[in-house]
C-alpha cells in the first residue's frame, strides 16, 4: 500500500502538473470564494451519462432515423448466407483474408475448386458485411451528435473572452473558474466518447478499429488531464474547433448511402473546405498561443510540455490527413465523382491475391474467345478496384480525423 502511496505521490507531484509555487491545495473546490475550481470527482460523471447517451441513440436509430431511411429506399436486407463449409468456416474464422498461396491446400481439404472457394468466400465475408441501412443509422447519429456539439459549444463559448482572444486562456491560470455552461460541455463530449469506446465493439466494424479505439482512449485521457489541471479553457477551444469539419464528413457519408451522389460531392467539398479553414487555420492560432504567447504569461512547467506537445503532434496529424483529404478530391475530380465510400468498412475489403486470381482467370477466360473488349473489361476492373483501394484507404484515414 506504501507503494502505491508513493507512486501516487510521484505522478501527482505538483512540481509537474502545476505551476511553480501552486499546489493542489490551492487549486481544490472551495479553496478561494471568488473561484469555482475543477474537480476531478466530477470526471466520473461522463460515464452514467454515457449510458444515457447510448439510450438515446438507440431511441432514435430505432424509431426515426431506421424509418427515414427506408424511406429513402435504403435497403435493410443483408446478402445471402454463404453454405455451411466446416473446413472453410473454420479457416475463415483464423483469418477473414484469402491469400493466393491458401488457396490450393483449401481446395483440396474441402473438396472444391479454387474458384468456388473464392466465390464461398466472398459470399461469406458479404454475410459478416452490415447492411447500408445500419451504416446509415450510425452516421446519422454521429452527424447529428457533431451538429448539437458545436452549435451547443458555440453558444456556450460565445460570451467567453478566451473564443475572441486565445491570450485569454492562459490569463489568471491556474485560478479561472468553471462556469456552469462549461462543465455541461465538458462532461457531455466525454459522455460521447465513453459511448464510442462501448459501442464500437457492436458498430459497424472498420479497418482502423484499434486505431480508433486508442484514438477515443486517448482523447478521454487528455480531457480528464485538462480537466483536472484546470486548463478547460483551451480544451474547450480545441474541442469546438474539431467538432465543424465532423458534421459533414458524416453528412457526405449517409447521403453516400442514401445514393444522393451530387448531394455527396457537394458535402464532401463543403467538408474539405471547413476542415482546411479548422484545422489547419483555427487550430494552428490555438498552436501559436499555447506555443508563443502562453510562455510570455505563465511560468512554464512539465505539464504544459507535454500538452502542448501533444497539441503540435495532433497539428502534424492534421496536416498528413488534409493531403489525404485533397488527394481524395484530386482523384474525385478527375472520375466526375467521390467514388468508393468515405470510409470502408473491414468487410468490405477484399485481398489483393484473390483479386488478381479473379481478374487473371477472367482474363483468361475472355482471352480464349477472342473478346479484345473483355480484355478492356478486365483492365477496367483493375483500375475500379485500385481506384476504390486508394479512396478507401485515404477516406479511413480521414475519418480517424475526428475528433
Amino acid at each position: 500500500m506504501d507503494i502505491i502511496n508513493k507512486l501516487s505521490n510521484a505522478f501527482w507531484s505538483t512540481h509537474i502538473w502545476l505551476p511553480p509555487n501552486t499546489t493542489w491545495a490551492d487549486i481544490a473546490p472551495g479553496s478561494r470564494p471568488d473561484v469555482v475550481h475543477s474537480d476531478y470527482r466530477d470526471l466520473i460523471w461522463p460515464i452514467p451519462l454515457a449510458a444515457i447517451v447510448m439510450l438515446v441513440r438507440y431511441t432514435l436509430e430505432r424509431f426515426w432515423i431506421a424509418p427515414v431511411g427506408k424511406s429513402l429506399g435504403i435497403r435493410s436486407s443483408r446478402p445471402k448466407k454463404a453454405a455451411n463449409v466446416p473446413t472453410l468456416e473454420a479457416a475463415y474464422a483464423k483469418s477473414t483474408r484469402l491469400e493466393n498461396k491458401r488457396l490450393a491446400p483449401l481446395a483440396k481439404q474441402a473438396d472444391m475448386t479454387e474458384r468456388q472457394i473464392e466465390r464461398w468466400w466472398r459470399l461469406r465475408r458479404a454475410q459478416d458485411k452490415p447492411s447500408t441501412l445500419v451504416k446509415f443509422c450510425e452516421n446519422t447519429w454521429r452527424c447529428l451528435y457533431y451538429l448539437y456539439s458545436f452549435i451547443f459549444g458555440v453558444i456556450v463559448l460565445w460570451d467567453k473572452p478566451w473564443f475572441w482572444d486565445v491570450k485569454s486562456c492562459w490569463y489568471g491560470y491556474p485560478h479561472q473558474s468553471v462556469s456552469s455552461d462549461i462543465w455541461w460541455y465538458y462532461m457531455i463530449s466525454m459522455s460521447f466518447y465513453w459511448s464510442l469506446t462501448a459501442t464500437q465493439f457492436f458498430d459497424v466494424k472498420r479497418k482502423d478499429f484499434w486505431q480508433m479505439f486508442i484514438h477515443h482512449m486517448v482523447t478521454l485521457l487528455l480531457m480528464s488531464l485538462s480537466w483536472v489541471c484546470n486548463l478547460h479553457r483551451v480544451g474547450s477551444l480545441v474541442l469546438v474547433v474539431h467538432d465543424c469539419a465532423d458534421i459533414f464528413l458524416e453528412a457526405a457519408k449517409l447521403t453516400k448511402y442514401a445514393n444522393y451522389q451530387k448531394v455527396c460531392d457537394a458535402i464532401f467539398a463543403i467538408f474539405t473546405v471547413v476542415w482546411i479553414i479548422t484545422r489547419l487555420g483555427f487550430y494552428p492560432r490555438i498552436i501559436y498561443s499555447s506555443s508563443v504567447e502562453a510562455p510570455r504569461i505563465l511560468p512554464m512547467f512539465p505539464a504544459y510540455y507535454i500538452f502542448n506537445s501533444l497539441l503540435l503532434m495532433l497539428l502534424v496529424l492534421h496536416v498528413i490527413w488534409t493531403y489525404m483529404i485533397l488527394k481524395i478530391v484530386v482523384d474525385s475530380l478527375q472520375k466526375g465523382l467521390m467514388s468508393g465510400d468515405i470510409r470502408s468498412s473491414d468487410s468490405e475489403s477484399v485481398t489483393d491475391s484473390s483479386e488478381n486470381v479473379r481478374i487473371a482467370n477472367g482474363a483468361t477466360r475472355t482471352k480464349s474467345k477472342g473478346g479484345a473488349a473483355a480484355g478492356s473489361g478486365s483492365g477496367a476492373a483493375v483500375t475500379q478496384r485500385k481506384s476504390a483501394g486508394s479512396n478507401h484507404t485515404a477516406d479511413s484515414t480521414t475519418s480517424t480525423a475526428t475528433k
